[in-house]
């Protein structure tokens, strides 16, 4: 948005520094990671969308800040044998926006490092169905009987990204197997356990939706584990704080986030105990007013209540839309606006099943519970307003075309 608002008429030079290449919302991770979103299809490479928006586009990872100098500091870039693409660089601003988002929280867990897969990239989620497919192509060749953790996936955390993805991967393995995979019966060999330390799923939403969650994903017999603590992560499964092991050959951690570990001493720059940045209401750092950060890596007041923004990412989507605003006032002198946050509710995918779900504010007049079809329309409909956000209606549309035809001629399920 500011280079179409701002780059395209040359009022400002608008960069983008970014690790990756490519992007992908990442509420769809779950959806890579089970294999019902092919990532080739649905990713956006950040040199095309730079040529099309009027931004440059910087490749690397930020590894420090001089605010003095007004300095970004980025990594140089290695290729896959280890070969230098870019040399360490420093690019200068005017304004800053740190927009670096956050990464599963492990509390310190034994174990989580070496033996789970948290779902934080698109490298990650892609790592995890490979690792699926292969279990799956291993327990169909092999004579033997199955071992008990064979098979087996534990999902930790049940919030919106463990339930989604427990959903997701029941339907996905399903499809699988029937690829010509026929010594694996998926109803007796294929094993879903999701464990969540809070007495239900969805703790951070309605009571209501939780249960309805639940009795779904009972029905798709997904085992549901709550009150459960996990005590450390090992190679073939889960050991719960009451001593009790579970069984598992892919473990899934998805439980809580924190913002990455180069925020909590850059520069300087005040950050909370899960590093994030501290902001006021205009979004700018509590202790430097030309660096401003917004999503899951910046704890935003939320004017009108208590606590902080919660992370999610109807949040980022309103922050990087009250950023065009600020930054049109900035340049024309004028005193930045606070930022407010509307909850317009939360919407959970279970797959092809059904979705659940509320809807908030003046939308609907209140608080609408929602639940099956409708529901299912308006996640898609989420999605949708991103892709709008990123390419316009033309190019949505088109698109949307294309995989309604391709989807015809070729599997729902990501084969390899």
């Amino acid at each position: 948005m500011l280079g179409d608002k701002f780059g395209k008429r040359g009022r400002a030079r608008i960069e983008l520094i970014d690790r990756e290449r490519t992007h992908l919302w990442k509420p769809l991770l779950h959806e890579v990671a089970a294999g019902s979103m092919d990532l080739s299809v649905h990713e956006l490479s950040y040199l095309a969308q730079s040529h099309w928006h009027h931004f440059r586009f910087r490749l690397g990872q930020m590894i420090g800040l001089d605010r003095a100098r007004r300095e970004v500091h980025v990594a140089s870039v290695l290729d896959e044998a280890g070969a230098q693409i870019t040399a360490e660089r420093l690019y200068t601003y005017d304004t800053l926006v740190i927009a670096v988002g956050s990464l599963t929280n492990d509390f310190g867990t034994p174990g989580v490092k070496e033996h789970a897969i948290a779902l934080e990239t698109t490298a990650s989620a892609a790592r995890f169905h490979r690792r699926l497919v292969d279990s799956l192509i291993r327990a169909h060749d092999q004579r033997e009987p199955l071992r008990p953790p064979q098979l087996q996936v534990a999902i930790i955390g049940a919030g919106a990204t463990g339930v989604e993805l427990a959903a997701e991967l029941h339907n996905t393995t399903r499809d699988l197997v029937s690829f010509g995979l026929d010594r694996i019966d998926p109803d007796e060999d294929i094993q879903l356990i999701l464990i969540e330390a809070s007495p239900r799923i969805l703790p951070a939403l309605p009571e209501r939706l939780s249960d309805a969650a639940a009795s779904l994903l009972g029905k798709l017999g997904v085992r549901l584990r709550t009150g459960a603590r996990v005590a450390e992560v090992m190679k073939d499964g889960v050991r719960l704080a009451d001593g009790q092991f579970i069984p598992a050959e892919l473990v899934v951690w998805a439980a809580g986030v924190k913002a990455p570990d180069l925020l909590r001493d850059l520069d300087g720059l005040e950050t909370n105990g899960v590093n994030q940045l501290i902001v006021g209401a205009t979004l700018q750092t509590s202790r430097d007013e030309n660096v401003f950060a917004i999503g899951d890596c910046a704890a935003c007041p939320w004017l009108g209540r208590e606590g902080n923004v919660p992370p999610r990412a109807q949040a980022a989507h309103q922050q990087a839309a009250h950023m065009v605003k600020q930054m049109q006032r900035r340049f024309g002198g004028k005193p930045l606006l606070p930022y407010r946050y509307r909850d317009f509710g939360s919407l959970v995918s279970l797959g092809r099943h059904s979705t659940v779900g509320n809807l908030m504010g003046a939308l609907v007049g209140g608080n609408l519970m929602l639940e099956g079809y409708f529901a299912r329309l308006m996640y898609h409909w989420l999605r949708k307003m991103h892709e709008l956000a990123l390419h316009g209606p033309t190019k949505v549309t088109l698109d949307t075309l294309a995989r309604l035809i391709t989807r015809r001629t070729e599997p729902h399920v990501k084969l390899h």
